[in-house]
């Protein structure tokens, strides 16, 4: 299976952290960004990199070269930000299945198997992980409007009056259905290429898309203080896990 990586973004928000690097190279707790990504992938079960760089690509291709733990990647080239449907088109010619992707400066740590698996048991286009913000964060992401039953009815990106405070997350399966659905979006009102709004297609199409809560938590780090944040949170899990594992040798 292959796990597609969007990593072409600049960071403006993140500067001074990306003054001299791309978003994704940025550190948390000692680890890049890309890296926690390439490890959750890896461990749902991803056997395959496709890369799409941008800003400072050189920094990115130096660092990893053709594989990491083993696991060969492959990089494809967005020359313009025009946002991620545009760069998840950059990797259509490396794809030819379904497959696994994953924005590269999301740091996860929950129920990421279950999309892959809901994905595999019921051949969907579409499988995401949604989980609820406060209000006035919403239309910082991709919102989902449901309707009475709670399905998904549509999907928007950055509405400057969410219909919901339902998000999407930024990890994601798909088939290759995607990828047609990406070449018809239009251009939104910030001039992108919105992947919502190809997920929209979708959905208006009538195909299967599944939408599953996330059970754990997830820090989208677009600023510094959210990089600090989940420096925190990795902190004290890192904390809480060693003192386990010593509770647990000395009942041994």
């Amino acid at each position: 299976m292959k796990g597609v990586v969007l990593a072409a973004g600049k960071g403006t928000r993140l500067q001074p952290l990306t003054d001299d690097k791309p978003k994704v190279l940025v550190e948390v707790n000692d680890k890049t960004l890309i890296e926690d990504v390439f490890d959750n992938l890896i461990d749902v079960g991803v056997d395959e990199f496709v890369v799409v760089v941008g800003y400072m690509k050189e920094k990115i291709i130096e660092r990893y070269g053709d594989e990491y733990r083993g696991r060969p990647i492959t990089y494809a080239h967005q020359r313009e930000q025009l946002g991620l449907a545009h760069a998840l088109l950059q990797a259509e010619p490396h794809v030819d299945d379904d497959f696994v992707l994953m924005l590269g400066d999301n740091i996860f740590r929950g129920n990421l198997g279950d999309v892959v698996n809901r994905q595999e048991e019921t051949r969907t286009d579409a499988a995401f992980l949604v989980e609820e913000v406060p209000m006035e964060e919403a239309s910082r992401y991709g919102v989902c409007d449901t309707n009475e039953y709670g399905e998904i009815v549509r999907v928007v990106e950055k509405p400057e009056d969410p219909p919901s405070n339902l998000v999407m997350t930024g990890f994601y399966t798909f088939s290759p259905a995607i990828f047609h659905a990406c070449h018809l979006v239009q251009p939104s009102d910030r001039g992108e290429y919105e992947l919502p709004d190809a997920i929209d297609l979708l959905i208006q199409s009538g195909r299967t898309i599944d939408a599953i809560r996330l059970d754990g938590w997830r820090i989208d780090v677009g600023y510094p203080e959210d990089r600090e944040r989940a420096e925190e949170r990795l902190s004290n899990e890192n904390l809480e896990s060693s003192e386990s594992e010593s509770e647990t040798t000395k009942e041994a």
